[in-house]
């Protein structure tokens, strides 16, 4: 008799798209399905994993959240990927269906490959591929070009001897998928969600279907149980990066700032701004204190753009210690943003 394979989503997305918040989304809507969780970070602070742990869902305990902060999950899979998963099939109580939130520069199909591996094969299936788009961020006109135009460039252009990374990490993302989340539907104009929709169908080699969503607020019945069976329809899935043959993050830097106690949100939020405004940062994320409150404050940047929310008390004995992990293209000054931000 077959057993039965354990259904795995993938959640991927670029930067600061909003994978963390759609999964944590997923925990606290489970219905009491058993679930697990693998999340990979760019940098090695565990942020999104501290996110998750901090739901106290009952049907998702602390221990069936893995995080894989040794690198790129896409280029650590048998080091680090294929070891965690084995591990929660290991279980005593096995999870009914797996969540893997990768980090937002990894590429999904060599983990969709992964799922192929002879250890793995028999025991797990990839229901399908999630892709979390920053639709407010594309509206912006980060990663925005039409890939069309960018071809005939490539193609006619003989000096063109490069390509923007970042546009190909997300395309390789978007390529990739089964559903797509249009996240942050409700900072967009009903012409940008339009435009952009219309962008994301350019890029698809297939039909894909475009969910909006704000907050990462999707029925889990729309997520879990597409039966994509992604591993075995890999040749429908392009990639940039399998056409060079090789993927690695040199264009991007992380770096880690200890926060000290600010005196309001605002106060910190200011800062960020202005950093985000003279240096080439990406994303930032983290936890501060702020003074006389007893929740600690979650602060994400998406560039210029940051939110901010209490999410959790303080536990008592927990070190009060902020933190907030930043990323950016390779070369900004360290010292510069940490001196805006921290003081």
């Amino acid at each position: 008799m077959s057993i039965a394979k354990v259904p795995c989503t993938i959640v991927t997305g670029f930067l600061g798209a909003g994978k963390t918040t759609l999964v944590r989304h997923v925990l606290e809507n489970a219905d009491g399905r058993r679930l697990a969780v693998i999340v990979n970070e760019f940098g090695d602070v565990g942020i999104d994993g501290e996110i998750l742990k901090s739901c106290g869902i009952e049907s998702c305990p602390e221990d069936a959240i893995v995080e894989l902060a040794n690198g790129c999950i896409c280029c650590t899979v048998a080091d680090d990927f294929v070891p965690a998963l084995k591990g929660l099939l290991d279980r005593p109580s096995p999870p009914e269906h797996i969540v893997i939130e990768t980090s937002g520069l990894a590429l999904p199909k060599p983990l969709v490959k992964a799922f192929n591996w002879p250890e793995i094969a028999s025991r797990v299936t990839v229901d399908g591929v999630v892709a979390v788009v920053d639709g407010a961020a594309v509206a912006a006109g980060r990663f925005a070009d039409d890939p069309a135009a960018i071809a005939r460039q490539r193609v006619e252009d003989s000096s063109l001897d490069h390509d923007n990374p970042l546009e190909e990490v997300f395309e390789d993302q978007i390529l990739c998928a089964d559903l797509v989340i249009l996240n942050k539907a409700d900072l967009m104009s009903a012409d940008d969600v339009a435009s952009v929709t219309g962008q994301i169908g350019k890029t698809l080699p297939r039909a894909v279907k475009v969910v909006e969503a704000e907050n990462g607020e999707v029925p889990i019945t729309v997520l879990l149980g597409l039966g994509a069976k992604a591993e075995s329809d890999l040749a429908s899935r392009p990639s940039h990066h399998e056409l060079e043959g090789e993927h690695d993050h040199d264009d991007f830097d992380t770096f880690i700032i200890d926060l000290p106690a600010f005196a309001s949100p605002q106060a910190l939020v200011d800062r960020m701004v202005t950093a985000a405004e003279q240096h080439d940062i990406l994303r930032m994320k983290g936890f501060v204190d702020i003074a006389g409150k007893p929740m600690r404050l979650l602060v994400q940047g998406v560039g210029a753009r940051i939110q901010h929310q209490f999410d959790r008390k303080w536990s008592a004995g927990e070190a009060r210690q902020g933190r907030l992990v930043v990323i950016g293209e390779q070369g900004f000054d360290r010292d510069a943003i940490r001196a805006l931000i921290a003081g």
